[in-house]
């Protein structure tokens, strides 16, 4: 393909299921309404030259780049150079511009939309036809690999695979993706996104920790993975003799019910369900797993407490957003209560908008 390409990709807010990709769980979230848009200009170089909307400057990518040789924000376009190639895909130099509607380090994945993004413009440069499940894992290869987050699979395919009026429920134990109904407005509801303005930082040293514990809770365990053992309930964990890792590893259990229970909720328009689900979630994240901050569990504390449905924390941790559903009529009380809250703490004012189940990424044009 000739001209200029322009591919975007959405962010992901999760509804429920933290941390439960890694451990070959259950998720179940929805591609977001904000999106990047990559524009790409083939030009049959031996580099692809990328500039963004929100860096000065531009960076050289050569095709044949390796781990280590680029940093910052252009390393996620540089791996997933480095990841097609990989992976055995031709890939063509270029000119790229990148625009981001997904607000960076706010837990809502602008780093798997950036991915997605550019390797649908890469592909679709390089006529590659690539389904979906394996696009995500090319993405989450660059992001693994090349920029050094280790991420499960969730942000990608939710960004890959998202549709309107519907949040998705990922099984990672095969990464198939089964669309749910998701509506809340038809229901007199609104779902909120408070975003803390406190960001998160994926490649940090907390989020790799969670990960570990939760392999050396399967490994007492003697599985593979602690969804070998889901079926079995908490009862199993007197198997793991470190406390630390046995919570870590009761979150990831207790998570994957609730996921099947807010699925099992939505189904019947339950949404008071999903709100106490929505909550306990919130719970197990900040005593089990041990993500959640002050600031973060003051803004799901008060906005139940303004009569919100449900909050929870959502996104790796440690920052980032909160979601919250709430009837249409209390939005503005709630969003009232959250800023009024968290200035009375000290802390930045939070951004409050209201979002909903928007489409996956997509090719927007070419010429």
């Amino acid at each position: 393909m000739t001209g200029d390409i322009r591919f975007s990709a959405p962010g992901r807010i999760n509804l429920i299921g933290e941390h439960t990709d890694y451990n070959q769980g259950f998720a179940l979230p929805i591609a977001l309404p904000d999106r990047t848009t990559v524009t790409l200009r083939p030009d049959g170089g031996d580099a692809v030259v990328v500039r963004s909307d929100r860096e000065d400057g531009e960076v050289r990518i050569p095709l044949d780049t390796t781990p280590g040789e680029v940093t910052g924000w252009a390393a996620y376009v540089a791996g997933v150079i480095w990841a097609l190639r990989g992976a055995g895909h031709r890939v063509r130099g270029g000119t790229m511009h990148v625009t981001s509607g997904v607000e960076m380090g706010s837990g809502l994945s602008s780093s798997a939309a950036l991915e997605c993004a550019v390797l649908g413009a890469l592909a679709a440069a390089a006529g590659l036809h690539v389904d979906r499940t394996e696009q995500a894992r090319i993405a989450q290869r660059a992001e693994n690999d090349y920029v050094g987050a280790p991420t499960g699979l969730m942000d990608q395919l939710a960004s890959l695979c998202g549709e309107p009026r519907h949040a998705l429920l990922i099984d990672f134990w095969d990464d198939s993706v089964t669309p749910v109904p998701f509506d809340p407005a038809a229901a007199g509801l609104a779902l909120l996104v408070v975003n803390s303005n406190a960001p998160h930082h994926h490649a940090g040293g907390e989020y790799a920790a969670r990960r570990a514990s939760c392999e050396r809770a399967a490994a007492a365990l003697g599985v593979g993975s602690l969804r070998e053992v889901q079926d079995r309930g908490e009862a199993v964990l007197g198997g793991v003799t470190d406390p630390v890792d046995a919570r870590r590893a009761r979150h990831i259990l207790t998570e994957n019910q609730r996921v099947a229970d807010v699925v099992s909720a939505l189904a019947r328009a339950d949404f008071a369900a999903v709100g106490r689900l929505f909550d306990a979630s919130h719970a197990s994240m900040r005593d089990d797993f041990e993500i959640t901050t002050d600031h973060i569990d003051l803004i799901a504390d008060t906005a139940v407490r303004a009569g919100a449905l449900g909050a929870r924390m959502t996104g790796g941790g440690f920052g980032g957003c909160v979601i919250v559903l709430a009837d249409v009529d209390r939005c503005d009380a709630v969003a009232q209560s959250i800023m009024d809250a968290v200035l009375r703490a000290g802390y930045h004012p939070a951004t409050i908008t209201r979002t909903r189940a928007a489409a996956g990424a997509r090719l927007d044009s070419a010429s």
